[in-house]
């Protein structure tokens, strides 16, 4: 795929959100970076250790338990919401330039859930695949590939 001078490129996983803006040309994608940001989330078992907790049934003697509460995933859900506040914001700010979103698959629907009014217009394409942690060369190539 060929993107546009100008077009946003936005790469997030559950920690951590990369914003670029395409400095080069349809044929030679050269991605500027706008916008780093890392969420400090560490592993559910450090942010609680509560057991689950248990109801008693109204009718009768049955009881269960709920599930334990997710810490790490709650942490990346608002950290995906966070993430698309700052791509609506800069949707808003760069006008008329496409956006590329390129996401791991979960944090994607989140990512989408949260999307803004100039996002969803602004949205060319949406690559499921967790890059967050590879090279603006490698993250171009996957883009000129789709």
């Amino acid at each position: 795929m060929q993107i546009k001078h100008g077009t946003l490129v936005m790469v997030a996983d559950g920690t951590k959100m990369l914003l670029f803006r395409n400095e080069g040309d349809e044929k030679f994608i050269v991605l500027e970076t706008l916008e780093h940001e890392v969420d400090a989330n560490p592993k559910s078992s450090d942010q609680g250790t509560d057991t689950p907790g248990r109801v008693q049934s109204r009718v009768g003697s049955g009881r269960s338990s709920y599930d334990e509460t997710d810490w790490h995933q709650q942490s990346e859900d608002e950290f995906a919401r966070t993430a698309a506040g700052i791509l609506e914001s800069a949707a808003e700010q760069h006008g008329d330039a496409g956006i590329v979103v390129i996401s791991a698959p979960r944090t994607l629907g989140e990512l989408r859930k949260q999307y803004g009014g100039a996002t969803k217009k602004a949205v060319i394409c949406e690559i499921d695949k967790d890059l967050a942690n590879h090279t603006t060369d490698h993250i171009a190539e996957v883009i000129a590939a789709q």
